[in-house]
Protein backbone atom coordinates (compact mmCIF):
# COMPACT_ATOMS: atom_id res chain seq x y z
CA UNK A 1 0.00 0.00 0.00
CA UNK A 2 1.17 3.39 -0.78
CA UNK A 3 1.80 5.69 2.22
CA UNK A 4 0.66 9.04 3.12
CA UNK A 5 1.99 10.73 0.85
CA UNK A 6 1.90 13.64 -1.52
CA UNK A 7 -0.36 13.90 -4.34
CA UNK A 8 -0.63 17.08 -6.27
CA UNK A 9 0.29 19.70 -3.44
CA UNK A 10 0.77 17.77 -0.24
CA UNK A 11 3.32 17.34 1.61
CA UNK A 12 5.75 14.50 2.87
CA UNK A 13 4.91 14.56 6.94
CA UNK A 14 8.86 14.94 8.20
CA UNK A 15 9.39 18.28 5.92
CA UNK A 16 6.55 20.13 7.81
CA UNK A 17 6.83 18.42 10.99
CA UNK A 18 10.56 19.94 11.52
CA UNK A 19 11.15 23.04 13.03
CA UNK A 20 13.78 25.62 13.17
CA UNK A 21 14.88 25.35 16.58
CA UNK A 22 16.13 21.93 16.72
CA UNK A 23 18.20 22.99 13.56
CA UNK A 24 21.99 23.64 13.70
CA UNK A 25 23.70 25.13 10.44
CA UNK A 26 26.96 26.34 9.73
CA UNK A 27 27.24 29.99 10.30
CA UNK A 28 26.96 31.41 7.04
CA UNK A 29 29.62 32.80 5.46
CA UNK A 30 29.97 36.89 5.16
CA UNK A 31 32.12 36.60 2.24
CA UNK A 32 29.28 34.93 0.27
CA UNK A 33 28.10 31.73 -0.26
CA UNK A 34 28.92 28.46 2.06
CA UNK A 35 28.71 26.00 -0.43
CA UNK A 36 30.34 23.44 1.78
CA UNK A 37 27.47 23.79 4.20
CA UNK A 38 25.30 24.05 1.54
CA UNK A 39 26.30 20.91 -0.29
CA UNK A 40 26.44 19.03 3.46
CA UNK A 41 22.99 20.41 4.07
CA UNK A 42 21.66 18.54 0.68
CA UNK A 43 23.51 15.75 1.13
CA UNK A 44 21.35 14.91 4.64
CA UNK A 45 18.33 15.38 2.76
CA UNK A 46 19.23 12.58 0.64
CA UNK A 47 20.30 10.87 4.26
CA UNK A 48 17.70 11.58 5.89
CA UNK A 49 14.49 11.05 3.70
CA UNK A 50 15.29 10.98 0.05
CA UNK A 51 16.45 9.12 -2.79
CA UNK A 52 17.72 12.38 -4.48
CA UNK A 53 17.90 16.14 -4.11
CA UNK A 54 18.88 19.56 -6.20
CA UNK A 55 19.30 22.64 -5.22
CA UNK A 56 20.40 25.86 -6.56
CA UNK A 57 20.82 29.31 -4.47
CA UNK A 58 21.03 32.51 -6.66
CA UNK A 59 22.14 35.57 -5.06
CA UNK A 60 24.21 38.81 -4.82
CA UNK A 61 27.05 36.97 -3.30
CA UNK A 62 26.93 34.71 -6.37
CA UNK A 63 25.10 31.20 -7.21
CA UNK A 64 25.51 27.69 -5.91
CA UNK A 65 23.92 24.25 -7.09
CA UNK A 66 24.24 20.89 -6.17
CA UNK A 67 22.92 17.44 -6.60
CA UNK A 68 23.12 14.55 -4.23
CA UNK A 69 21.88 11.18 -3.76
CA UNK A 70 20.71 8.71 -6.92
CA UNK A 71 19.10 9.21 -10.22
CA UNK A 72 17.49 5.55 -9.95
CA UNK A 73 17.54 3.14 -7.69
CA UNK A 74 20.31 0.17 -7.90
CA UNK A 75 22.39 2.52 -10.06
CA UNK A 76 25.22 4.31 -8.89
CA UNK A 77 25.04 8.02 -10.85
CA UNK A 78 24.18 10.83 -9.16
CA UNK A 79 21.20 12.75 -10.28
CA UNK A 80 21.61 15.32 -13.04
CA UNK A 81 22.55 18.59 -11.63
CA UNK A 82 20.68 20.44 -13.56
CA UNK A 83 17.70 18.25 -14.29
CA UNK A 84 14.23 18.25 -14.75
CA UNK A 85 11.52 17.25 -12.13
CA UNK A 86 7.64 17.71 -11.91
CA UNK A 87 7.21 21.33 -10.31
CA UNK A 88 3.78 20.20 -9.18
CA UNK A 89 1.56 23.27 -7.70
CA UNK A 90 4.24 25.33 -8.19
CA UNK A 91 2.51 25.79 -11.69
CA UNK A 92 -0.11 27.66 -9.97
CA UNK A 93 1.80 31.04 -9.64
CA UNK A 94 2.70 30.30 -13.37
CA UNK A 95 -1.29 30.42 -14.06
CA UNK A 96 -1.34 33.23 -11.69
CA UNK A 97 0.75 35.09 -13.91
CA UNK A 98 -1.00 34.53 -17.00
CA UNK A 99 -4.47 35.60 -14.91
CA UNK A 100 -3.28 38.61 -13.71
CA UNK A 101 -1.83 39.60 -17.00
CA UNK A 102 -5.60 39.04 -18.56
CA UNK A 103 -6.90 41.31 -16.03
CA UNK A 104 -4.07 44.08 -16.91
CA UNK A 105 -5.39 43.92 -19.97
CA UNK A 106 -8.76 44.32 -19.03
CA UNK A 107 -10.28 41.18 -20.62
CA UNK A 108 -11.32 39.56 -17.26
CA UNK A 109 -11.73 41.50 -13.88
CA UNK A 110 -10.78 39.53 -10.49
CA UNK A 111 -14.16 40.33 -9.58
CA UNK A 112 -15.69 38.24 -12.22
CA UNK A 113 -17.84 35.52 -11.35
CA UNK A 114 -17.03 31.86 -12.31
CA UNK A 115 -20.33 31.79 -13.82
CA UNK A 116 -19.68 34.62 -16.24
CA UNK A 117 -16.73 32.72 -18.21
CA UNK A 118 -17.77 29.07 -17.02
CA UNK A 119 -21.70 29.12 -17.08
CA UNK A 120 -22.65 25.55 -15.08
CA UNK A 121 -19.37 24.62 -14.26
CA UNK A 122 -20.27 25.09 -10.48
CA UNK A 123 -23.32 25.16 -9.33
CA UNK A 124 -23.01 28.23 -7.12
CA UNK A 125 -20.84 29.38 -9.51
CA UNK A 126 -22.88 32.81 -9.47
CA UNK A 127 -21.11 33.19 -6.29
CA UNK A 128 -17.53 32.89 -6.68
CA UNK A 129 -15.12 35.28 -8.20
CA UNK A 130 -11.88 35.31 -9.82
CA UNK A 131 -10.28 36.35 -6.93
CA UNK A 132 -11.81 33.93 -4.89
CA UNK A 133 -10.35 30.72 -7.34
CA UNK A 134 -6.85 32.63 -7.01
CA UNK A 135 -6.87 32.69 -3.26
CA UNK A 136 -8.19 29.47 -2.24
CA UNK A 137 -11.61 31.33 -0.80
CA UNK A 138 -13.74 29.91 -3.18
CA UNK A 139 -15.16 26.30 -1.12
CA UNK A 140 -14.69 24.34 -3.89
CA UNK A 141 -13.77 20.99 -3.43
CA UNK A 142 -10.80 19.61 -4.14
CA UNK A 143 -11.37 17.19 -7.08
CA UNK A 144 -8.11 14.87 -5.63
CA UNK A 145 -9.71 13.63 -2.67
CA UNK A 146 -11.96 11.49 -4.87
CA UNK A 147 -9.41 10.67 -7.55
CA UNK A 148 -6.75 9.65 -5.56
CA UNK A 149 -9.01 8.09 -2.42
CA UNK A 150 -7.28 4.50 -2.26
CA UNK A 151 -4.21 3.32 -3.65
CA UNK A 152 -6.39 1.65 -7.05
CA UNK A 153 -7.69 4.84 -7.59
CA UNK A 154 -4.39 6.11 -8.07
CA UNK A 155 -3.00 3.07 -10.35
CA UNK A 156 -6.39 3.09 -12.34
CA UNK A 157 -5.55 7.13 -13.08
CA UNK A 158 -1.75 7.16 -13.76
CA UNK A 159 -1.33 6.52 -17.25
CA UNK A 160 -5.16 8.24 -18.29
CA UNK A 161 -5.88 11.17 -20.08
CA UNK A 162 -8.48 13.14 -18.12
CA UNK A 163 -9.98 16.34 -19.77
CA UNK A 164 -9.84 19.20 -17.32
CA UNK A 165 -13.98 18.95 -17.17
CA UNK A 166 -13.64 15.81 -16.17
CA UNK A 167 -11.73 17.06 -13.18
CA UNK A 168 -13.78 19.75 -12.54
CA UNK A 169 -17.28 17.04 -12.53
CA UNK A 170 -16.01 15.42 -9.91
CA UNK A 171 -15.73 18.58 -7.89
CA UNK A 172 -19.17 19.75 -8.96
CA UNK A 173 -20.92 16.71 -7.85
CA UNK A 174 -19.71 17.70 -4.33
CA UNK A 175 -21.13 20.32 -1.94
CA UNK A 176 -18.70 23.25 -1.54
CA UNK A 177 -16.61 23.19 1.54
CA UNK A 178 -18.11 26.67 2.69
CA UNK A 179 -19.62 29.20 1.29
CA UNK A 180 -17.57 31.56 -1.13
CA UNK A 181 -15.48 34.34 0.65
CA UNK A 182 -16.36 33.24 4.24
CA UNK A 183 -12.75 30.72 4.78
CA UNK A 184 -9.93 29.22 3.14
CA UNK A 185 -9.06 25.86 1.97
CA UNK A 186 -6.49 24.99 -0.75
CA UNK A 187 -8.07 23.18 -3.70
CA UNK A 188 -6.73 21.91 -6.57
CA UNK A 189 -10.06 22.39 -8.47
CA UNK A 190 -9.97 26.30 -8.54
CA UNK A 191 -6.63 26.28 -11.00
CA UNK A 192 -8.27 23.63 -13.25
CA UNK A 193 -10.91 26.15 -13.38
CA UNK A 194 -8.78 29.23 -13.88
CA UNK A 195 -7.12 26.94 -16.74
CA UNK A 196 -10.31 26.45 -18.44
CA UNK A 197 -10.93 30.36 -18.01
CA UNK A 198 -7.74 31.44 -19.91
CA UNK A 199 -8.68 28.74 -22.53
CA UNK A 200 -12.06 30.65 -22.71
CA UNK A 201 -10.32 33.86 -23.01
CA UNK A 202 -7.35 33.47 -25.14
CA UNK A 203 -9.46 30.88 -27.12
CA UNK A 204 -6.66 28.61 -27.20
CA UNK A 205 -5.41 26.02 -24.12
CA UNK A 206 -3.77 27.26 -20.98
CA UNK A 207 -0.40 26.17 -22.22
CA UNK A 208 -0.05 27.90 -25.07
CA UNK A 209 -0.37 31.39 -22.66
CA UNK A 210 1.95 30.18 -20.09
CA UNK A 211 4.63 29.82 -22.91
CA UNK A 212 3.97 32.67 -25.20
CA UNK A 213 3.52 35.08 -21.97
CA UNK A 214 6.20 33.08 -19.91
CA UNK A 215 8.54 30.86 -20.90
CA UNK A 216 9.65 32.69 -23.91
CA UNK A 217 10.20 35.54 -22.71
CA UNK A 218 12.00 34.70 -19.55
CA UNK A 219 14.23 31.98 -21.83
CA UNK A 220 13.05 29.08 -19.67
CA UNK A 221 13.93 26.38 -21.51
CA UNK A 222 13.88 23.92 -19.26
CA UNK A 223 10.47 24.33 -18.61
CA UNK A 224 7.67 22.51 -20.16
CA UNK A 225 3.52 22.42 -19.69
CA UNK A 226 3.59 18.61 -20.91
CA UNK A 227 -0.21 18.26 -21.58
CA UNK A 228 -0.39 13.95 -21.85
CA UNK A 229 3.42 12.87 -22.39
CA UNK A 230 4.01 10.74 -19.60
CA UNK A 231 7.59 10.93 -19.63
CA UNK A 232 10.02 13.76 -18.27
CA UNK A 233 11.75 14.68 -21.68
CA UNK A 234 15.15 15.85 -20.44
CA UNK A 235 17.68 14.14 -17.63
CA UNK A 236 16.00 13.34 -14.24
CA UNK A 237 15.70 11.80 -10.76
CA UNK A 238 13.58 8.69 -10.83
CA UNK A 239 11.02 9.37 -8.59
CA UNK A 240 9.26 6.52 -6.14
CA UNK A 241 5.75 5.96 -3.73
CA UNK A 242 6.96 2.94 -1.23
CA UNK A 243 4.33 -0.13 -1.29
CA UNK A 244 3.92 -2.70 0.58
CA UNK A 245 4.62 -6.28 -0.85
CA UNK A 246 4.98 -9.38 1.15
CA UNK A 247 5.26 -7.62 4.46
CA UNK A 248 7.78 -5.10 3.41
CA UNK A 249 7.64 -1.90 2.11
CA UNK A 250 9.51 -1.26 -1.23
CA UNK A 251 9.95 1.47 -3.83
CA UNK A 252 7.35 1.82 -6.97
CA UNK A 253 9.06 4.02 -9.40
CA UNK A 254 6.83 6.83 -10.23
CA UNK A 255 8.74 8.27 -12.59
CA UNK A 256 6.21 8.07 -15.64
CA UNK A 257 2.61 9.68 -15.33
CA UNK A 258 0.02 11.21 -17.47
CA UNK A 259 0.20 14.71 -16.13
CA UNK A 260 -3.92 15.96 -17.39
CA UNK A 261 -4.36 14.47 -13.92
CA UNK A 262 -3.22 17.60 -12.69
CA UNK A 263 -3.78 20.11 -15.57
CA UNK A 264 -3.35 23.51 -14.29
CA UNK A 265 -3.29 22.53 -11.03
CA UNK A 266 0.25 21.07 -10.72
CA UNK A 267 1.98 19.77 -14.41
CA UNK A 268 4.63 22.02 -15.13
CA UNK A 269 8.12 20.04 -15.25
CA UNK A 270 11.49 22.52 -14.51
CA UNK A 271 14.59 22.99 -13.27
CA UNK A 272 15.96 24.76 -10.35
CA UNK A 273 17.74 27.73 -12.68
CA UNK A 274 14.66 27.37 -14.57
CA UNK A 275 12.53 28.30 -11.32
CA UNK A 276 14.78 30.79 -9.83
CA UNK A 277 14.58 33.13 -12.95
CA UNK A 278 10.60 33.07 -12.73
CA UNK A 279 10.48 33.97 -9.69
CA UNK A 280 13.26 36.45 -9.60
CA UNK A 281 11.16 37.95 -12.59
CA UNK A 282 7.68 37.91 -11.01
CA UNK A 283 8.61 39.48 -8.26
CA UNK A 284 11.04 42.19 -9.63
CA UNK A 285 8.19 43.18 -11.92
CA UNK A 286 9.17 41.77 -15.35
CA UNK A 287 6.03 39.88 -15.83
CA UNK A 288 3.36 41.98 -14.04
CA UNK A 289 2.22 45.55 -13.81
CA UNK A 290 2.85 46.87 -10.59
CA UNK A 291 -0.67 47.12 -9.57
CA UNK A 292 -0.95 43.33 -10.29
CA UNK A 293 1.64 42.63 -8.54
CA UNK A 294 0.27 44.01 -5.60
CA UNK A 295 -2.69 42.43 -6.07
CA UNK A 296 -1.15 39.18 -6.07
CA UNK A 297 1.07 39.98 -2.88
CA UNK A 298 -1.29 41.86 -1.05
CA UNK A 299 -3.84 40.86 1.44
CA UNK A 300 -2.76 37.24 1.95
CA UNK A 301 -5.10 35.10 3.59
CA UNK A 302 -5.39 31.90 5.41
CA UNK A 303 -3.39 29.93 7.96
CA UNK A 304 0.33 30.34 5.70
CA UNK A 305 -0.49 33.68 4.47
CA UNK A 306 -1.77 32.92 0.60
CA UNK A 307 -2.16 35.67 -1.90
CA UNK A 308 -2.96 35.14 -5.26
CA UNK A 309 -0.90 32.00 -6.82
CA UNK A 310 1.74 32.60 -4.42
CA UNK A 311 2.45 32.35 -0.50
CA UNK A 312 4.42 33.79 2.45
CA UNK A 313 6.97 32.11 3.54
CA UNK A 314 8.73 34.05 7.55
CA UNK A 315 12.06 33.01 8.04
CA UNK A 316 13.46 33.70 11.56
CA UNK A 317 15.55 36.45 11.75
CA UNK A 318 15.48 36.78 8.34
CA UNK A 319 13.31 37.90 5.32
CA UNK A 320 9.68 36.80 4.68
CA UNK A 321 9.91 34.84 1.33
CA UNK A 322 7.37 34.67 -1.23
CA UNK A 323 7.49 31.58 -3.39
CA UNK A 324 5.16 28.25 -3.92
CA UNK A 325 5.64 24.19 -2.51
CA UNK A 326 4.54 21.80 -5.18
CA UNK A 327 4.15 17.65 -4.47
CA UNK A 328 2.94 15.17 -7.11
CA UNK A 329 3.86 11.70 -7.10
CA UNK A 330 7.30 11.03 -6.27
CA UNK A 331 8.42 14.80 -6.53
CA UNK A 332 8.48 17.43 -3.78
CA UNK A 333 9.85 20.85 -4.87
CA UNK A 334 10.21 24.12 -2.84
CA UNK A 335 10.68 27.35 -4.58
CA UNK A 336 10.92 30.91 -2.58
CA UNK A 337 12.44 34.48 -3.28
CA UNK A 338 13.09 37.12 -1.16
CA UNK A 339 10.71 40.24 -1.88
CA UNK A 340 12.68 42.20 -3.22
CA UNK A 341 13.91 39.60 -5.95
CA UNK A 342 17.46 39.67 -5.09
CA UNK A 343 17.93 36.07 -3.43
CA UNK A 344 16.31 32.68 -4.85
CA UNK A 345 16.51 29.27 -4.08
CA UNK A 346 14.99 26.29 -5.61
CA UNK A 347 15.26 22.59 -4.21
CA UNK A 348 13.51 19.37 -5.74
CA UNK A 349 13.40 16.08 -3.69
CA UNK A 350 12.52 12.58 -4.49
CA UNK A 351 11.00 11.55 -1.14
CA UNK A 352 11.63 8.39 0.22
CA UNK A 353 10.94 6.66 3.94
CA UNK A 354 12.39 9.74 6.88
CA UNK A 355 12.91 13.03 8.00
CA UNK A 356 14.72 15.32 5.84
CA UNK A 357 13.03 18.18 7.21
CA UNK A 358 15.52 19.37 9.54
CA UNK A 359 18.19 19.31 6.86
CA UNK A 360 15.91 21.36 4.32
CA UNK A 361 15.60 23.63 7.04
CA UNK A 362 19.27 24.41 7.77
CA UNK A 363 19.73 24.47 3.67
CA UNK A 364 16.69 27.48 3.85
CA UNK A 365 18.31 29.20 6.48
CA UNK A 366 22.21 28.67 4.93
CA UNK A 367 20.63 30.32 1.52
CA UNK A 368 18.91 33.15 2.90
CA UNK A 369 22.02 34.03 4.79
CA UNK A 370 20.55 33.44 8.77
CA UNK A 371 22.95 32.19 11.33
CA UNK A 372 22.04 29.47 13.45
CA UNK A 373 22.91 31.55 16.53
CA UNK A 374 19.51 33.86 15.42
CA UNK A 375 17.52 31.30 14.33
CA UNK A 376 17.70 29.49 17.29
CA UNK A 377 16.88 32.60 19.41
CA UNK A 378 13.77 32.56 17.61
CA UNK A 379 10.61 30.86 18.35
CA UNK A 380 10.34 27.98 16.12
CA UNK A 381 8.08 27.53 12.86
CA UNK A 382 7.33 25.00 10.78
CA UNK A 383 9.19 25.85 7.54
CA UNK A 384 7.85 25.81 3.85
CA UNK A 385 3.85 24.74 4.49
CA UNK A 386 3.12 22.15 1.60
CA UNK A 387 -0.78 22.78 1.26
CA UNK A 388 -3.21 19.84 -0.31
CA UNK A 389 -4.33 16.84 0.37
CA UNK A 390 -2.66 12.91 0.64
CA UNK A 391 -4.53 9.86 0.02
CA UNK A 392 -5.02 7.34 2.59
CA UNK A 393 -2.22 4.79 3.79
CA UNK A 394 -5.23 2.05 3.39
Amino acid sequence: MLSRRTVLAGSAAAAVAATVGATSPAEASSSGLDRAALQAALDRIGATGATAALARVDSPSGSWRGASGVAELGRPAKPPVGGQFRVGSITKTFVATVILQLAAEKRLRLDDTLQRWLPGAIPNGARITIRQLLQHTSGVFDYTEVLFATLDDVLRARYRTFRPEELVALAAARPPVFEPGTSWSYSNTNYVLLGLIIQKITKHAYARAVGNRILRPLRLHGTEVPGTDATIDGPHAHGYEPIEQDGEIVPLDFTDLNPSMAYAAGEIVSTTADLNRFYRALLGGRLLRPAQLTEMLGNPAGEIGYGLGIFQQPLPGGPTLWGHTGGIFGYLTYSFSTADAKTQLTVSINPWIGDFGPALTDLALLAFGVTASTARTLAPVVPFPMPGVRFPAS
